[in-house]
């Protein structure tokens, strides 16, 4: 059974920067999961913040966080990280990882095995 265990969440001044990082846990994830990151700010509904395929190249972005947010891969170790930087109070949400079998996770379709979350407060 494959589990998704997040890490690295915190609060973080405006401006400052981030590392999420998400850990594979009961299967290889090379070319096997496209993976993603989602978040979920209270009274919203999740959204997509970026995704990565299989092979690692050309990962996508939601529009807020281009430019800011770098999502990757190290398949050797099974672990997916999301580097945050130039935080914006409205990243404040709680971080999902996400992997889809065989494909890469979208907006409106994402993978069916998720992580317990981590919270992300941008505060001053």
């Amino acid at each position: 059974q494959v589990q998704l265990v997040e890490s690295g969440g915190g609060p973080v001044q405006p401006g400052g920067s981030l590392r999420l990082s998400c850990k594979v846990v009961g299967d290889d994830i090379y070319s096997t999961y496209g993976m993603g990151w989602y978040r979920q700010a209270p009274g919203n509904q999740r959204e997509l913040v970026a995704s990565i395929p299989r092979s690692g190249f050309i990962p996508n972005y939601a529009d807020s966080v281009k430019g800011r947010f770098t999502i990757s891969r190290d398949n050797a170790k099974n672990t997916i990280d999301l580097q945050m930087s130039s935080a914006k109070p409205e990243d404040t949400a709680t971080y999902f990882c996400n992997a889809a079998y065989l494909r890469v996770p979208t907006a409106d379709n994402p993978g069916g095995i998720w992580g317990q979350g981590t919270q992300v407060t941008v505060s001053s």
